[in-house]
C-alpha cells in the first residue's frame, strides 16, 4: 500500500513513531519514541517533540509566529514526553525574544489550544477546549485552565492553579489558588487540588493563611510580602509564594470585592 503522508527525507523520526494518513512533516523535525501523529497533522521546521506524545488530527506545530516583529530568525517548539494534543491545536515556534516555545510532560492540551510563541508551560497541565495563551505567558505545573480561558501576554500562572471557564487573564495568578470570577479574581485557595497531589494539611494551612494576608487582611502588596517573610519565610509554601510575587511581570490578580445592587459600580 502506499505511503499517504508525506515525510521530509531530513527528519529525525524515532522507533514506533506511528504517522497517519495525510499528514506533513517538514525537514528539521525531532520525533520522540512511540509518538503517535494522527491524520491531517502539520509539522513545520524547528519542532522537537518527545516520547510517547499522541497528536490528534488538525493539529499544527511550529508554525511561524503570528507575530509581526517576527522576521524569518530560527527557532523552535520544544514538547517534552507524553504530552496529549488534541484536535486542531496550534502551538508557535519561539521569537528572537528567547527562541523556543516550551512544553514540558504529562500535558493533556484538549482541541483547538493555542500556544503562542515563547510561551514556557510546565508538566502535568490541563488546559481545556479552546484555552488561548498569548506570547511570552509562563505557566507552572499541575495548573488547570478551563475552557476559553484566555491570557494576555507577559502573563504568568503559578503552579497548582485552576481557573474557570471563559476567564479573561491580565494579570499575574500566584501559585496554588482558584480563579474566578469577572473580572477575574482570587477565589480561595485550590485545597482539593493540593490534596490530591499529597500536600500535607499544615502545608495547606500555611497557605490558606498566606492568602489571607494577601487578600483579606486589606494591606498592599509590599506590606503583605514583608508579613509572610516574617510568619512563612522559611516554609516551603512561602519561599514559592514571595518569589512568585517577586518574579511578577503585570501585577498580581486582585482579591474579589462583591458589587452590591446588581454588581453595578455606579448604582
Amino acid at each position: 500500500m502506499a505511503t499517504l503522508y508525506d515525510l521530509h527525507p531530513d527528519a529525525k523520526i524515532g522507533n514506533n513513531v506511528k504517522i497517519c494518513n495525510f499528514s506533513t512533516i517538514y525537514e528539521d523535525v525531532v520525533i520522540g519514541d512511540d509518538t503517535w501523529i494522527g491524520p491531517n497533522v502539520t509539522i513545520f521546521p524547528g519542532a522537537r517533540i518527545g516520547k510517547g506524545c499522541k497528536i490528534f488530527p488538525g493539529s499544527v506545530i511550529a508554525a511561524i509566529p503570528q507575530d509581526l516583529k517576527f522576521n524569518g530568525e530560527y527557532t523552535t517548539v520544544e514538547i517534552g514526553d507524553n504530552n496529549v494534543i488534541r484536535e486542531c491545536c496550534t502551538i508557535n515556534r519561539g521569537t528572537s525574544a528567547s527562541g523556543k516555545t516550551v512544553i514540558g510532560n504529562n500535558n493533556l492540551i484538549m482541541a483547538y489550544v493555542h500556544v503562542a510563541h515563547d510561551c514556557v508551560v510546565g508538566n502535568n497541565c490541563v488546559f481545556a477546549n479552546n484555552t488561548t495563551l498569548a506570547g511570552h505567558i509562563i505557566v507552572g505545573d499541575w495548573t488547570v485552565l478551563g475552557g476559553k480561558t484566555a491570557i494576555l501576554q507577559f502573563v504568568h500562572i503559578g503552579s497548582h492553579v485552576i481557573t474557570m471557564g471563559g476567564s479573561l487573564v491580565n494579570k499575574d495568578i500566584p501559585p496554588f489558588v482558584k480563579a474566578a470570577r469577572y473580572p477575574i479574581s482570587f477565589a480561595g485557595v485550590n485545597a482539593l487540588g493540593l490534596q490530591r497531589r499529597g500536600f500535607s494539611q499544615q502545608a495547606i494551612n500555611n497557605i490558606q493563611d498566606i492568602y489571607r494576608i494577601i487578600y483579606q487582611k486589606g494591606l498592599n502588596v509590599s506590606h503583605a510580602v514583608e508579613l509572610i517573610k516574617e510568619q512563612y519565610g522559611n516554609t516551603d509554601e512561602g519561599k514559592i509564594v514571595l518569589s512568585f510575587i517577586g518574579n511578577a511581570t503585570t501585577g498580581l490578580m486582585k482579591g474579589y470585592t462583591y458589587m452590591s445592587k446588581g454588581h453595578d459600580p455606579e448604582a
